[in-house]
């Protein structure tokens, strides 16, 4: 598990060309506003409630949601719901690596 400020993640597979994650959003945090140069990804919303941001265009989303996201798209999510927000990330692509995170805003100054 790897702690971050808004929550947690969990690898559940690391592989040459796709890793998958488990993330967890605590209420009233979000993740910072971000793209990646050399990966997709699509979450699937396993339960909670939040808002995804995706090129400054909102959508809510519950348990079933489904989300698509570009390489190059902005994105975020954030939970504003008052129980953990749980969504499974597939990433797909050519690099997975953390550094693969361009931050454009960021509630816990990590630009």
């Amino acid at each position: 598990m790897d702690k971050r400020p808004w929550g947690s993640f969990f690898v559940l597979s690391d592989e040459k060309d796709f890793k998958i994650k488990k993330i967890e959003v605590n209420p009233s945090k979000r993740l910072s506003y971000q793209f990646h140069n050399k990966r997709s990804e699509l979450w699937y919303i396993l339960n909670g409630v939040g808002i995804v941001t995706i090129n400054d265009k909102k959508t809510e989303v519950k348990k079933g949601s489904i989300v698509k996201i570009k390489k190059l798209e902005k994105h975020r999510i954030e939970n504003n719901g008052s129980k953990i927000l749980t969504f499974i990330e597939v990433q797909t692509g050519s690099y997975f690596g953390e550094d693969d995170i361009v931050r454009i805003q960021d509630d816990f100054d990590r630009i």
